[in-house]
């Protein structure tokens, strides 16, 4: 593993506003996660904020209540992620449910389209002769300005739901729904694509039931929850309040059986029981098996295992899903063997290496190399953009991974502004972008791009660290520890889900599965002897049973042969200083 160093999250001066007993380990975690009352710790549907404080919603439901009582023809523009999966499986249906009767979707190609609304999208449907009246963007179309200005042109309203940072020019669209767009009062700036489509659904049921359109209140839309705690989880959007709250009750349906079909498909073809499920189920298990269409062929596959209604239906897709993540893996391997020789290339030491890392490799899939940056900045610790070549050859595909405290974004702003005409385009988040640059510019922009990244971090944010939650008493290494930990998120993005450190005899060791560490543990200073498994580490570790270990780890509660008890899944670990203090 590479070396970290170990920092403990603090702890804020001022104590929670507890309206009742809650125990001091679990009070400890939720006041370093900001929580500051026990409303925050409600994930109740009637705690969510309101859907009319979304700027532009009013506009859009008016739009889209006047193409299901006309019955034109919608169609909804999704994107190629499990977010934007979501998204259009959430319009769909929620459409549906509200009597839109000429309603498709379309999604467009990773490959031949690129990202989000294009011109190009809107000419093939205009030769397909299915040009829609009113379109309706998911999780893209805030960047569309050419898009947009196309399909305005030829008649058709737009509706745009995003939740991507908008640049200086917003797409001329009938109506924009993003709670990142200047002057919305909607205070969860964090919502993913999917909640916002959801949020759209909402206000456009009361619309509707005012209208007279429905009966009573019009449909249960709680039944799309599900997706929503799926998509937001799989965008690794930050966890508020609000967005704890969707995930919370899509886990409820998810647990009670009543998900989709393909959720529920995808889960079982993964081994995993959906009764017991937490959210890094949905990100590290559902996500990327849903994400697998998008990244080798065409997420319409992902879309339509999520639309299945038939349990048949959605396990044969969720078959086909799971064998294109497995397929998606081996790519993935190959090319992170490449990349590793690529950075030895550059430097022999680590600190030797730029600060903003820009990669490519005529050979790199362009569907993977958002997952191969990720690989290579947690190797390195580095900002980092993998570039594959587009079909056409003249263009570069960038994907960007960013560290904390670096806005990635911002960076590549600022390279768009010193060097205008050097990046196409580009968009994304704090953590996440994508661009596309000229097949000759390579070295141009990795110059600027590391000249940028070294200007706006400092050399201590390139050091490797690991955040703990302090360390658990030996008396607090128990089964009832992990079933509490588990029993009190959803964890996720900003939210993140408790680890401890300490320090452990180790008693044995040995590799299982020919790349995993199994350990059998005591914590230094007595206790009860305790399993502790590290994934990934290869067969190349030291003898800690000379050392002891230093470790950082999760209770868990891992079930053998019908038989219970604690296990210690251990993200990091190094030999062990007894006596030493954790920095």
């Amino acid at each position: 593993m590479t070396p970290r160093k170990i920092v403990r999250r603090p702890l804020p001066d001022q104590p929670a506003d507890w309206g009742h007993a809650l125990p001091p380990l679990l009070k400890r975690l939720y006041v370093a996660r900001g929580v500051r009352s026990e409303a925050e710790l409600s994930y109740t549907l009637r705690e969510l904020a309101s859907p009319f404080d979304l700027r532009g919603i009013g506009r859009a439901v008016t739009l889209i209540a006047e193409a299901i009582r006309e019955k034109q023809r919608i169609l909804i523009l999704g994107d190629f992620d499990a977010d934007g999966a979501t998204s259009t499986t959430v319009a769909m249906l929620g459409l549906q449910m509200m009597g839109a009767v000429s309603l498709d979707f379309r999604v467009p190609s990773r490959f031949s389209d690129g990202y989000g609304l294009t011109p190009g999208i809107i000419e093939r449907l205009e030769e397909e002769g299915a040009l829609p009246d009113l379109l309706i963007t998911v999780d893209n179309g805030i960047a569309a300005v050419d898009g947009v200005a196309a399909a305005v042109q030829r008649g058709i309203r737009v509706v745009v739901t995003d939740h991507h940072l908008p640049a200086d020019e917003l797409p001329n669209a009938d109506a924009i729904v993003n709670p990142n767009q200047k002057g919305c009062p909607f205070l969860s700036k964090n919502a993913a694509g999917v909640g916002v489509m959801f949020y759209v659904l909402t206000a456009l049921r009361r619309h509707l039931a005012e209208q007279g359109m429905l009966e009573g209140k019009g449909p249960n839309l709680g039944c799309l929850l599900d997706l929503v705690a799926l998509g937001t989880v799989a965008d690794v959007v930050p966890l508020d309040h609000n967005n704890r709250i969707f995930v919370e009750q899509g886990l409820r349906r998810i647990r009670q059986g009543e998900a989709r079909p393909g959720i529920l498909a995808l889960l079982d073809v993964a081994g995993r029981d959906h009764t017991q499920i937490s959210a890094t189920d949905l990100g590290f298990v559902v996500g990327p098996r849903l994400n697998a269409a998008g990244r080798l062929d065409d997420m319409s596959l992902g879309i339509a295992c999520l639309l299945a209604d038939s349990r048949d239906e959605a396990r044969r897709l969720a078959t086909e899903l799971d064998q294109m993540n497995r397929e998606r893996r081996s790519i993935e391997s190959g090319m992170k063997e490449q990349a590793q020789e690529l950075l030895a290339s550059l430097s022999l030491d680590i600190d030797g290496l730029p600060w903003g890392l820009a990669l490519y490799d005529p050979d790199w899939h362009q569907g993977v190399i958002g997952i191969l940056a990720a690989r290579i900045r947690e190797q390195t610790h580095r900002p980092v953009i993998a570039f594959a070549p587009d079909d056409g050859g003249e263009l570069l595909k960038g994907s960007a991974r960013s560290i904390p405290g670096l806005h990635i974004r911002d960076v590549l702003a600022a390279v768009d502004a010193r060097h205008p005409g050097l990046l196409k385009k580009f968009g994304g988040h704090a953590m996440a972008a994508g661009m596309s640059i000229g097949a000759d510019q390579l070295d141009a922009f990795a110059a600027a791009f590391d000249g940028v990244v070294r200007e706006a971090i400092t050399a201590d944010a390139l050091e490797a660290s690991i955040t703990t939650d302090g360390t658990l008493a030996p008396h607090e290494l128990n089964l009832d520890t992990a079933y509490t930990l588990k029993r009190s998120g959803p964890w996720g993005q900003h939210f993140p889900e408790p680890a401890f450190d300490g320090e452990f005899e180790v008693i044995n060791q040995r590799i299982v599965g020919e790349k995993h560490l199994k350990m059998v543990l005591r914590p230094q200073g007595g206790g009860d002897v305790i399993d502790g498994i590290a994934f990934n580490t290869g067969s190349d570790v030291p003898d800690f049973t000379r050392t002891g270990a230093r470790i950082v780890y999760k209770p868990d509660a891992n079930t053998f042969r019908g038989r219970t008890q604690l296990q210690l899944l251990v993200d990091y670990i190094e030999p062990a200083d007894f006596g030493t203090e954790v920095r």
